[in-house]
């Protein structure tokens, strides 16, 4: 089963899109089918409002790719195993190709989703937040905001929740999955079953420290690519990250802290990895 990608994927995107895009005047756009479009009653529909547009930059709203063209933006959701990529129009498309944006220079911008379970649609950027209510919902960014270490104690402390749904819930913390939130875990010495009532101030300060710490990393290495959830950049160039990993996917190997076994268990029908240190 391939699973969504994360925070520190959608990041790397964004950031090679963003040095990438910017002043390139969209030619054309087309929709394979209508399986990624959002709110369309045709293909037309959506790929009208694109031509002749220029990109002014590439921004992000949680796990949200918004590309901004004049007065509106195309938002983006990628679906579990989608790939966004730039290429010359004259290379072939791979299958599953759902959306292909041509520029005037530069090539194409291609929406690559077998399952179309990618969404896509243009918004006006003055009511981004009315047309796709769930980003005025989003919790602690912590790629896109300075996050300080009094609101993230208060945030955890105002909620009672066991620490990996915590983790994995972006009205707290967006885009934390799977593999970061046992990475960050495991950073910071927790168990995933602790409750948030449960820990002291010294605690969550380590959880504070490992979530800017783990995400960071995660970006600085350009993500996570793994053979349940791959990551290919918009070059087509995988993530390195999956080689710095303590205990994600690492079940039976040494701990780099104790050097005892690591351990999975299932988790709400999922692995979860973790160390016996972790208390």
């Amino acid at each position: 089963m391939t699973i969504a990608l994360e925070l520190p994927e959608i990041e790397t995107i964004r950031r090679d899109l963003d040095r990438d895009l910017p002043g390139r005047k969209i030619k054309s756009a087309e929709a394979a089918s209508m399986a990624v479009l959002e709110g369309y009653h045709n293909r037309k529909q959506f790929t009208s409002q694109l031509e002749g547009r220029k990109v002014a930059s590439v921004r992000r709203a949680g796990l949200h790719i918004c590309i901004e063209i004049d007065d509106h933006y195309i938002v983006m959701r990628l679906g579990p195993g989608a790939l966004l990529r730039r290429q010359r129009a004259k290379e072939a498309r791979q299958s599953g190709t759902e959306l292909t944006i041509t520029f005037t220079q530069g090539g194409q911008l291609r929406l690559v989703d077998p399952a179309g379970d990618s969404q896509v649609r243009v918004v006006l950027a003055e009511t981004i937040f009315q047309d796709l209510p769930e980003l005025d919902r989003l919790g602690l960014d912590p790629i896109g905001e300075l996050i300080s270490w009094t609101d993230f104690a208060g945030r955890v402390f105002a909620r009672d929740a066991l620490l990996k749904d915590l983790l994995c819930d972006n009205s707290f913390l967006v885009g934390i999955g799977d593999v970061y939130s046992d990475e960050i875990l495991f950073a910071a010495g927790l168990r995933h079953e602790r409750r948030t009532d449960s820990l002291s101030s010294q605690e969550v300060r380590r959880l504070y420290r490992a979530v800017v710490e783990v995400v960071h990393n995660a970006v600085k290495y350009r993500g996570t690519n793994l053979e349940e959830r791959p990551f290919l950049d918009i070059h087509g160039a995988p993530g390195v990250y999956q080689d710095h990993l303590a205990v994600y996917g690492r079940a039976g190997d040494l701990s780099p802290r104790s050097r005892a076994p690591i351990l999975r268990t299932k988790y709400k029908n999922r692995w979860t990895y973790y160390c016996d240190t972790q208390v």
